[in-house]
């Protein structure tokens, strides 16, 4: 597992929670920092000796409070003069898990990425867990269910499902997955719209349950709650993990030339879900 760390409170908060996970899984945990991303409280200077002294005090410091926190984490870290986003696209290739820290949360704001964050989501390789702090904390959610946001119910992302279910298993947490679907404008409103919406309600709650019955077999431990609803996917997906400990999505992968955003989906989770936020990466 990797965490980047700046020296910022958030992701000092993001690291806290990656050791935790770290343990959960018996996993060593990477520090990850690039000496060019002078931590907050570092004097403004330009040349590199000092720059590499403050970045080298600052991830120390970081290392030794995690181990002090969490005993029998294994820790390291590493040190890199490429840009923050290069570096951390390079452990995204490597790493089980890539953990981050947003830098804020607020009603008008919603949750505030980063010029580096943004960028490192958008482009991936591997799944990358966003994490928001308060207070020096990571906010670990209400509730301890994995929530998934399944929007195409015909054929889900293998990868998608995989690492939700999996991290169901881990946590012996229910996996609710949620699929939100509306009917095209056109149909309009009064009885016939009702019934054409009800048929179709039960049409997409026959196809979720379908696409699900294998990972149910390979997961039996695993408890499935599915929930379709009508409405706004990111609106739902959102309000369904208001008891989350945890929030999947997924990112479909585009070409390097036009993948520096994520999905509106995923845009609405990362925003406004008080939890941390898993974004997957699948074909």
């Amino acid at each position: 597992m990797t965490v980047g760390v700046d020296g910022s409170p958030e992701s000092l908060a993001a690291a806290d929670w990656a050791a935790r996970e770290a343990l959960r899984r018996g996993r060593p945990l990477v520090l990850v920092h690039s000496w060019n991303t002078l931590p907050p409280d570092a004097p403004a200077v330009q040349d590199e000796e000092t720059r590499r002294y403050w970045a080298a005090r600052m991830v120390r410091e970081a290392e030794r409070a995690l181990l002090e926190r969490h005993p029998g984490l294994e820790a390291s870290v590493e040190q890199e003069g490429e840009s923050a986003v290069a570096v951390l696209l390079d452990r995204s290739e490597r790493s089980e898990l890539l953990v981050l820290g947003s830098h804020g949360y607020g009603a008008v704001a919603g949750f505030v990425l980063g010029s580096v964050g943004a960028q490192v989501l958008a482009r991936a390789a591997g799944p990358v867990v966003m994490v928001r702090a308060q207070g020096g904390r990571a906010l670990e959610g209400a509730g301890e269910e994995v929530v998934l946001g399944v929007k195409g119910y015909r054929d889900p992302a293998p990868a998608l499902l995989g690492f939700a279910f999996g991290e169901a298993a881990l946590r012996g947490a229910v996996l609710r997955v949620v699929r939100a679907w509306s009917l095209p404008p056109v149909y309009g409103y009064g009885e016939a719209a009702v019934n054409l919406a009800e048929g179709q309600s039960d049409i997409e709650r026959k196809a979720l349950a379908a696409a699900l019955a294998p990972w149910r077999e390979k997961y039996p431990q695993v408890e499935v709650v599915e929930q379709v609803e009508l409405g706004s996917h990111g609106e739902v997906l959102v309000r369904a993990a208001g008891h989350a400990g945890l929030l999947v999505v997924g990112r479909r992968v585009r070409r390097p030339a036009v993948a520096m955003r994520v999905g509106p989906v995923a845009h609405a989770a990362l925003h406004f879900a008080r939890c941390p936020v898993a974004v997957v990466p699948h074909d």
